[in-house]
């Protein structure tokens, strides 16, 4: 994993964003939480979430920087407490009890995303793909 860290200086000093990319299976802490993950690998892997219950408070997000044609990246939380949903061509793909996140590898496009906050109780996701089946959220 490489990291980036950009910021602006004026009277102070702001973080204005860290930029992490993923070439291959990665397990979250709540020390990545805020993080842009950039998805970076012609096969994909696995992301596994903290435990629900230790993210209250935390974000995450995941775009796609390369297309990947062998295998999709999921990203995946222990319980099925995965929210809400994402526009994919779109359409509506909602999800309600979920626990796997899955970019296909065969429908990604660069810059599909997608965003993730937990309030201890759940996992609230949205975000955006550019063709037909590009995200999916599902029960694995």
């Amino acid at each position: 994993m490489s990291t980036t860290l950009t910021s602006i200086s004026n009277d102070s000093l702001r973080q204005v964003g860290v930029i992490e990319t993923l070439t291959g299976a990665t397990t979250l802490t709540a020390e990545d939480s805020g993080k842009v993950f950039i998805l970076n690998a012609a096969a994909g892997a696995q992301i596994t979430l903290p435990a629900v219950a230790d993210g209250a408070g935390q974000s995450y997000k995941f775009v796609v920087g390369a297309l990947f044609a062998t295998t999709a990246w999921t990203i995946k939380a222990a319980t099925n407490k995965i929210q809400g949903g994402v526009i994919v061509n779109s359409v509506n793909v909602p999800g309600a009890d979920e626990n796997t996140i899955t970019f296909s590898a065969s429908a990604d496009t660069i810059g599909d995303f997608v965003e993730l906050v937990g309030d201890g109780t759940n996992w609230y996701v949205f975000g955006l793909g550019t063709a037909s089946g590009a995200i999916t959220l599902t029960v694995v």
